[in-house]
C-alpha cells in the first residue's frame, strides 16, 4: 500500500470514519476494502475497466457513507444507483461534492483529482461518445439511470428523446446525433420495436434496454424483452428490463475500449 493512501486512512481512522478492524484489514489487504457488512472490490477498475458501483435498495446511509469515503480515499468516482430521495439527501450534506439525479435515481461523486499529492489512476480524457435514446418520456427514469452511469464511466452521453414508432419521422430527423458515437442505447417498452428500427440505421453496437413501461399484455416489460430479443437487426444487443445502470456500463465499456483503438 501506498504512503498517500496509508496516511489518507490513518486520518479517516483518527477522524471515527473507519472502525479499528477496518482500518488493519485495510492496511493489510490493497485489494479489498472489509468495512464488516461491506468487502469493497478496490481493484475492480484495474481488472474490470471502472471501480466497484453501490447498489442503495436496502443499505442504510451510514453503510453507504463507510463505502464511499473508501472508493474516494482509493481515488475512485463513486456511482450509487436506485437511491431514494431520503437517501440522498443526508448524503449530500456529508459529500457536498455530490449529485443527486431524483429521475433516474442516481447519485454520483466525481473522483478527487489528487491523494494527497499523488496523482489519482483517473483518466480526464473522454472515454467516447455514446447516444441514449428513448422511445418515449415514460422511459426517462431508465434512461437517466443510463446517463449518468456513463458520465461516471467518463462518456459524453448524447440524449435523443421520445423518438418511437409511433411517429417514424421523428427518428430520421435526429440521426444527425448519432454521428461518430461508438455505442447506443436504445430505452423502450410497449413492443419494443425501437431498437430494430435504430439498427438499421447505425453501424454501431445497439444496447437495448426494455422498460415495465406498458398496458397489461406488457407484461411489466416482458413483451419488450421478447421483442427485442428477436430483432432482426444483427447489432442489436439486449439486457435485462429497467437495467439502465447495465445499459451504460457495456455501452461505456465499448465506448473507453473503441476509442482507445482510435487513439493508438
Amino acid at each position: 500500500m501506498n504512503d498517500a493512501l496509508l496516511r489518507q486512512l490513518a486520518e479517516s481512522f483518527l477522524a471515527g470514519k473507519l472502525t479499528g478492524p477496518s482500518f488493519l484489514a485495510q492496511t493489510h489487504a490493497s485489494d479489498v476494502a472489509n468495512l464488516g457488512e461491506a468487502q469493497i472490490d478496490l481493484d475492480r477498475r484495474r481488472r474490470c475497466g471502472f471501480p466497484e458501483v453501490v447498489y442503495a435498495e436496502g443499505k442504510t446511509v451510514a453503510q453507504m457513507e463507510k463505502i464511499f469515503h473508501v472508493l474516494l480515499m482509493t481515488g475512485s468516482a463513486v456511482l450509487a444507483t436506485r437511491m431514494s430521495p431520503e437517501q440522498a439527501e443526508p448524503l449530500l450534506k456529508t459529500f457536498p461534492g455530490g449529485r443527486y439525479n431524483a429521475v433516474g435515481r442516481v447519485f454520483r461523486i466525481d473522483a478527487p483529482e489528487m491523494i494527497r499529492g499523488v496523482e489519482a489512476n483517473v483518466e480526464k480524457t473522454s472515454k467516447g461518445r455514446v447516444a441514449v435514446v428513448t422511445a418515449g418520456t415514460s422511459d426517462l427514469p431508465v434512461a437517466e439511470e443510463a446517463r449518468e452511469t456513463l458520465l461516471w464511466a467518463g462518456a459524453e452521453a448524447i440524449m435523443v428523446h421520445d423518438v418511437g414508432v409511433a411517429g417514424p419521422h421523428r427518428l430520421p430527423a435526429n440521426l444527425s446525433a448519432f454521428e461518430d458515437v461508438d455505442a447506443v442505447v436504445v430505452v423502450a417498452g410497449m413492443e419494443g420495436a425501437l431498437p430494430s428500427v435504430v439498427g438499421g440505421y447505425v453501424d454501431c453496437p445497439v444496447i437495448a434496454v426494455p422498460t415495465s413501461v406498458g398496458y397489461g399484455a406488457s407484461f411489466g416489460g416482458v413483451a419488450a424483452l421478447l421483442s427485442m430479443l428477436n430483432s432482426c437487426a444483427s447489432n442489436v444487443t439486449v439486457v435485462n428490463i429497467d437495467a439502465g445502470f447495465k445499459a451504460g456500463y457495456v455501452a461505456g465499456l465499448i465506448a473507453k475500449n473503441a476509442r482507445r483503438n482510435k487513439q493508438s
